[in-house]
């Protein structure tokens, strides 16, 4: 409610950010075989990384996607940035996100469209972004051998922008009952237009 008053006339809109990183070591996951048979994949041992920095409204499925090299106060800069610019004019985000050091920095430029707010330590459950990741490295990322960065970074974004364009799965990956409970009771006018 608060929120809301300080930003009359605005639809709030609730959002979770973080970032994951990927690499060529790569994740296995299951896979369908034959009874009693012991299938293989492969698993690479080479240290080329990138982070895919990511926001997501629950409510609406929408997201916010960037690949960066490092994890840092000046891409998460370059991602709120991108964000602000993104959301409609009468939209003001209430971005949730977790404790890492350059969500906390003293050079970080918030939007003016925008709300921070920091989860408590160590509750990654709280966080709904963190579904993105799992969805990820299940469906489009595990089991492979990346060739070097750029089929690992080409890889990434392709996983990123097939599951981000199906809306339907992004809300049912992270609009939790208790996240539209919390919208219904507190901060968020549900979207009238």
């Amino acid at each position: 409610m608060e929120l809301q008053a300080a930003h009359p006339g605005q639809r709030i809109e609730l959002w979770f950010q973080d970032e994951a990183r990927f690499g060529q070591q790569g994740s296995n996951s299951r896979v369908w075989a034959r009874r009693a048979s012991c299938p293989r994949a492969p698993r690479q041992t080479e240290y080329e990384w990138l982070y895919l920095f990511g926001a997501v409204c629950p409510a609406s499925g929408q997201s916010n996607g960037w690949v960066m090299p490092s994890a840092n106060t000046q891409t998460l800069q370059a991602q709120l940035d991108e964000l602000g610019r993104t959301l409609a004019s009468n939209v003001h985000a209430l971005l949730v996100l977790d404790g890492a050091g350059w969500h906390h920095s003293a050079s970080l430029h918030v939007p003016a469209n925008m709300t921070l707010r920091h989860l408590p330590a160590y509750s990654p459950e709280l966080n709904q972004a963190e579904m993105l990741w799992r969805e990820l490295r299940q469906r489009y990322l595990s089991n492979r051998v990346y060739a070097d960065a750029a089929a690992l970074d080409s890889a990434v974004v392709t996983a990123w922008l097939r599951l981000s364009d199906d809306l339907a799965r992004m809300r049912q990956l992270t609009d939790f009952d208790w996240i539209r409970l919390a919208r219904a009771r507190a901060f968020v006018r549900p979207n009238t237009s």
